[in-house]
């Protein structure tokens, strides 16, 4: 009987063990997740999780309906591709076919201070229990996840500093010009632009300048690494992520990437993406189903599906939700819509003037209709 092994116990696994069975997979079917927990949502920890609305964010994924064997609590330590065999520290488990979802690890500053991040749920619950009525929170980057956290702490009561190297909130994701439309929103925050840090240390932040910011909790969010040590000797090709063509195949037979570990070629930009948000794992996890069970029927090449769809991601902050579609390059302008509020439309096109990216704030209306005007619009050759 043919056996696909998942590593990786997150969405993307959810999604790929249901599409599997839809298309007709009876093999045997493994998941091994990491975390001592039922696969859950991710989204849902920086905002209701951390405002104590919920205590966790459980994904549909019956096993027995299903006929899953889901090894709860058994990391993935490495992989050799030639022998078909996934390592684990429980041993190892042999595949037919395999999909990557191992998803990404926090990026953590140097110093021997307490880090703490948002990036699973005890990382969540641990953080909120620290976020106390008058507590001093320190920020580490004025992120799409630093905003997040910043808005539950002021809901809890507690003093804000954010500390950010740009010139802006969020500029290395959007640009200077682009992020400081959103510094007013930072109006409770003490917000510090261009402001490199040192080292986290124990009771503070001590800065480039040697200065120390005082603190009682300290929350990381510069962004993640694609978790890829556990693949080292394995003959992979990794760089930023595992490399997957828009098929999500690696360059090992019977092996696929997905999610926020994977860096796929796409044809629509041109380039190789790595999309590290919730729309992207649950789309390519079906993509990916579809192109194991073709390995597991001995056709690899028969119709193949391809993964490219125009990226999506939102995030809630300081009462206002922020929605991006497409992807927008180093060279593309960005054009602000003239607003009477303080809830903007960012539109990003090519020197030629092709549309790659559009960005609004509390324009759900307006979001469809770019998404299909993305879709629809020619292949750019970066």
């Amino acid at each position: 009987m043919t056996r696909i092994v998942v590593a990786g116990g997150g969405l993307a696994a959810t999604r790929a063990c249901a599409s599997l069975r839809r298309t007709g997979f009876d093999g045997e079917l493994v998941v091994l997740g990491a975390e001592r927990h039922a696969p859950y949502d991710r989204p849902p920890l920086s905002k209701a999780v951390l405002r104590g609305d919920r205590d966790d964010a459980p994904l549909p994924f019956d096993v027995d309906a299903l006929g899953v064997r889901f090894r709860e609590g058994v990391t993935a330590t490495g992989l050799d591709t030639a022998g078909h065999v996934v390592r684990t520290d429980a041993g190892d488990e042999p595949y037919d076919a395999l999909l990557l979802a191992t998803g990404a690890q926090p990026v953590r500053l140097p110093g021997d201070g307490e880090q703490l991040t948002v990036r699973t749920l005890h990382d969540a619950l641990a953080l909120r229990a620290r976020l106390t009525a008058g507590a001093r929170v320190v920020l580490i980057g004025a992120s799409w996840i630093g905003a997040e956290v910043a808005t539950a702490a002021l809901a809890a009561g507690c003093r804000v500093t954010c500390l950010e190297a740009g010139p802006a909130p969020l500029s290395a994701a959007l640009g200077a010009e682009v992020g400081a439309l959103f510094t007013p929103w930072w109006s409770d925050v003490d917000l510090r632009l261009d402001t490199m840090v040192a080292s986290v240390d124990p009771g503070g932040v001590r800065l480039a300048d040697g200065s120390v910011v005082a603190a009682d909790v300290v929350v990381t969010g510069v962004g993640v690494r694609p978790a890829t040590g556990w693949l080292a000797g394995s003959g992979l090709e990794v760089g930023n992520g595992v490399h997957v063509d828009e098929y999500l195949r690696t360059s090992a037979p019977g092996v696929c990437a997905v999610g926020d570990l994977a860096a796929r070629w796409s044809p629509r930009a041109g380039a190789r993406l790595r999309v590290e948000h919730w729309d992207e794992a649950g789309a390519a996890a079906s993509v990916a189903a579809r192109v194991l069970v073709g390995w597991s029927a001995g056709s690899p090449d028969a119709d193949l599906p391809v993964h490219d769809p125009v990226p999506y991601f939102w995030s809630d902050q300081f009462g206002r939700k922020v929605q991006y579609v497409g992807h927008h390059g180093p060279a593309d302008r960005a054009e602000v819509v003239p607003s009477d509020d303080d809830k903007p439309v960012v539109r990003w096109h090519t020197p030629d003037g092709t549309l790659t990216a559009w960005l609004g704030v509390d324009r759900m209306k307006e979001l469809v209709p770019a998404r299909k005007q993305l879709a629809l619009a020619p292949a750019a050759a970066r």
